[in-house]
């Protein structure tokens, strides 16, 4: 059986970010499961227009179209910014709409308050664009997880969290890729 492919999307494309720090730790938990491919999709590589900017044909969508056809599921990593998601992850979620139909996706979340807020504002708009989100959701503090809030230095209690979430993908990813093939 092939293997399901999973994307680990980062939500921030601001200068001097960390998600590319969070999201290549998480890469490298799953690395180590077998259970699946695991690769980072950063949104900034897409060069996204604003939706309903542009002529809905720029390289850049359609790219983005294929990459997300292309995987059964997905960890988002987000960031809280104003006690929800970035527009950017916003932005990106509205540029496809069938490409998300019936996968799931995991939620690893991070700021002052563990960006809890940011994965609520997330499970609501992934739940329009029929994606089965996972309980699990690992939550970083800005405070104990981050070094001067820029170098990422994850406490060890959270292994386990990304673990449980990511089993919990798999799983739903698999279940939902039988629907897709019906």
């Amino acid at each position: 059986m092939e293997k399901l492919k999973i994307g680990i999307i980062l939500g921030s494309t601001r200068i001097g970010r960390v998600s590319p720090q969070v999201g290549n730790w998480v890469k490298e938990i799953a690395d180590k499961r077998e259970d699946g491919t695991y690769e980072i999709v950063d949104i900034a590589d897409f060069k996204l227009p604003f939706v309903g900017e542009g002529t809905g044909k720029e390289p850049g969508l359609l790219a983005w179209s294929e990459k997300l056809s292309s995987l059964d599921g997905f960890v988002f990593i987000v960031q809280e910014y104003n006690h929800s998601i970035t527009g950017a992850l916003k932005n990106a979620l509205d540029s496809a709409r069938d490409e998300w139909n019936n996968k799931a996706a995991g939620i690893v979340s991070y700021g002052s308050t563990g960006g809890a807020r940011a994965a609520e504002h997330l499970r609501g708009i992934l739940g329009e664009l029929l994606v089965a989100d996972v309980r699990v959701n690992p939550t970083l503090s800005l405070f104990t997880d981050f070094e001067n809030f820029k170098t990422f230095k994850p406490a060890d209690l959270h292994l386990g969290n990304v673990h449980a979430m990511l089993d919990q993908t798999i799983a739903w990813s698999g279940a939902l890729k039988n629907l897709r093939q019906a």
